[in-house]
């Protein structure tokens, strides 16, 4: 019988048995104001994904870090969304999207030039499963998170996008 190491659970490091990556995106100290004076709590904001075209995020707070991301990484679990990857690992078309103050652009780039973003939208397209892809941040906010909650905007429009093509043309091949 093997040994496993402390910590480990009976699936492998993360011990939930979970095929999704999951990558912590922001850290927020935040605090209540009660009548003895003010509690502390935390916020974080996890990315995760299969890396084959499933994404999400997620946002929670607990007494501590380690309860607030797993809270969030429940949360982003709830909220996956399936995202087209074409075969040499882009996206299929350029799209925009807005979520809050964030806005972002996506663009498709051909196979070999890798992934041309930063931060929140980094986390995002690499969890899902897009090797190359290029993009812009086009608002001046710096929030990790409505970056993040765009990017995942703009991955939801790429899907509907997709299926109203469908439809378009089977409307157009029936008489």
């Amino acid at each position: 019988m093997a040994m496993r190491r402390r910590g480990q659970g009976p699936r492998g490091p993360g011990g939930d048995g979970s095929e999704f990556d999951r990558k912590l995106l922001d850290v927020r100290r935040v605090a209540r104001v009660v009548a003895g004076g003010r509690r502390f709590s935390f916020r974080t904001t996890v990315v995760i994904g299969n890396r084959k075209g499933k994404v999400g995020v997620g946002v929670a707070k607990g007494p501590d870090v380690t309860i607030a991301t797993e809270k969030a990484a429940y949360q982003a679990k709830k909220g996956l969304v399936n995202v087209p990857v074409t075969p040499d690992g882009s996206i299929a078309h350029e799209v925009r999207a807005k979520f809050s103050a964030a806005r972002v652009l996506l663009r498709p780039r051909p196979a070999g030039s890798g992934i041309v973003a930063g931060g929140a939208v980094r986390a995002v397209v690499e969890l899902a499963g897009i090797t190359n892809i290029s993009s812009k941040i086009l608002s001046r906010t710096p929030n990790k998170l409505t970056n993040a909650m765009a990017t995942l905007e703009a991955l939801k429009k790429l899907r509907r996008m997709r299926q109203e093509v469908r439809s378009k043309d089977q409307d157009v091949a029936t008489p």
